[in-house]
């Protein structure tokens, strides 16, 4: 996994969680929603890059 992957999945994952807790705090359930969705795929482009570097 390059830097800049890994720089790319984790700022991705930052703005999911921000947005996530800017919903629960604003009761909005679609920003909740996105930022859940936002996590799960910075979560799954890791998964697979661990991968890539496994068989390496």
């Amino acid at each position: 996994m390059g830097l800049d992957d890994k720089i790319k999945n984790a700022a991705q994952d930052i703005v999911g969680k921000a947005k996530e807790a800017i919903g629960n705090a604003t009761d909005n359930d679609k920003l909740v929603a996105e930022g859940k969705a936002d996590q799960v795929k910075a979560e799954a482009k890791k998964a697979t890059e661990d991968v890539k570097d496994t068989f390496k």
